[in-house]
């Protein structure tokens, strides 16, 4: 149980990573937020969704 915890900090770490530095990329882009907005919401959704499970798994864990 305390890798899948561990695995799924990491991933929750790397994907802000990227949506740190995606967002700004996709909105200062010529097509911007019109062509990527799913792209965001999609991140942003996984980006929840991954709180709400390492959260989840920590009270497991501790």
């Amino acid at each position: 149980m305390t890798i899948v915890f561990q695995l799924a900090v990491l991933v929750l770490i790397a994907i802000s990573f990227l949506l740190v530095v995606g967002v700004p990329v996709v909105l200062a882009s010529p097509a911007g937020w019109s062509s990527n907005k799913n792209v965001v919401f999609s991140g942003a959704s996984l980006w929840i969704g991954l709180v709400f499970l390492v959260g989840i798994l920590n009270s497991f864990i501790s």
